[in-house]
């Protein structure tokens, strides 16, 4: 395990500094000066301009500007947008809170969703309710994120009045913003209508919520119940059925724990998918994260912003991934028996 451990995290190192690369690589291809791209300082604040083309290399080779662009990066100067003039680093805190809140969120509706309901659709089988499961899941994933979401504000927030619009919490409750995490930071705060600030936060949580959980959970209740089926036509389950054991111990003894291998195997895709549909959620909701910063950002020829929303999202879904890779070798020692032989 430990060598498997460790071809992963060199392999995550190896991709982390290659997108490094793409992201400096950026500030020549994007149009305008390098350094106001790489820094958001302009060129009319002559000392502060001066001062960034020494401090970043550029009265170097272009070998000396990429090693001070990772000095800086590693020490959390990413520059400074050129819109708000803000650290961008500064900013992407409370964002990327934010954005794992929903995130996290979704996923875990999808997990606490779609596994059951795979399994039910296994057990009934070519009946009325696996064909009615399977329907619905195949139809929801059909539908685009974008108009999933139109649907639910239309039907939710504007038809029925059950939710807000758009926005995180209502500006009434005037919640401190710490960690970006609207349920965390209620909670942190010292306010005394905690409990009505909570209920507002969920009321304006669980639409979106809901919308970034349907991709992944139609996917994981048609993964779940193709791998129940597989297990149960498996040669140890007609054993354990000879011995006499009940169909609820067959279940869960040894289809679950076997069946869950491929959704194991699945999550970090479908994390990545999660994290591809949750830009688009958060601009049509207007949710105050990194999705709907990056798209602003881009509409502004912000390019200090760009390249740092880019990085951050990009390297979750590459530690999320391997993180489940590891989860997924350390659960079923034979799949990394089985890669360490090739």
């Amino acid at each position: 395990m430990l060598r498997y451990s460790l071809r992963r995290m060199v392999l995550l190192v190896v991709t982390l500094w290659l997108l490094t690369l793409l992201i400096f690589a950026l500030n020549y291809w994007y149009p305008g000066d390098p350094l106001t791209n790489m820094t958001g300082i302009k060129f009319s604040d002559t000392l502060a301009y001066q001062q960034a083309l020494v401090a970043r290399g550029f009265d170097g080779s272009l070998l000396n500007q990429y090693f001070s662009f990772m000095g800086h990066l590693l020490q959390g100067d990413w520059g400074a947008s050129m819109v708000t003039e803000q650290p961008v680093f500064a900013e992407i805190k409370p964002l990327l809170g934010a954005t794992l809140e929903l995130g996290l969120l979704a996923m875990l509706l999808a997990i606490v969703l779609g596994i059951p309901l795979g399994v039910y659709a296994a057990i009934q089988q070519r009946g009325k309710l696996d064909r009615l499961i399977m329907g619905m899941s195949l139809s929801a994933y059909s539908i685009p994120v974008f108009w999933l979401a139109q649907l639910f504000i239309l039907l939710f927030a504007v038809k029925l009045g059950w939710s807000p619009i758009s926005g995180q919490i209502d500006p009434l409750y005037a919640i401190d913003i710490n960690t970006g995490s609207i349920l965390i930071d209620i909670w942190l705060s010292d306010t005394d209508y905690r409990m009505a600030a909570f209920t507002d936060a969920l009321n304006h949580l669980w639409v979106p919520v809901i919308v970034l959980a349907i991709m992944p959970l139609t996917m994981l209740i048609r993964i779940m119940r193709n791998a129940v089926l597989d297990v149960l036509q498996q040669n140890f389950i007609k054993a354990a059925r000879a011995r006499g054991l009940s169909d609820r111990a067959i279940m869960f003894r040894h289809t679950l724990p076997n069946a869950m291998q491929p959704v194991v195997r699945q999550l970090g895709l479908q994390f990545s998918v999660l994290m591809t549909n949750i830009i688009i959620t958060e601009v049509i909701f207007n949710w105050p994260g990194l999705g709907s910063w990056l798209v602003k950002s881009i509409y502004e020829r912000d390019f200090p912003v760009i390249q740092g929303g880019l990085l951050v999202l990009a390297s979750i879904i590459l530690l999320v991934n391997v993180m489940v890779d590891l989860v997924h070798a350390w659960r079923y020692p034979h799949i990394r028996k089985e890669i360490d032989a090739k």
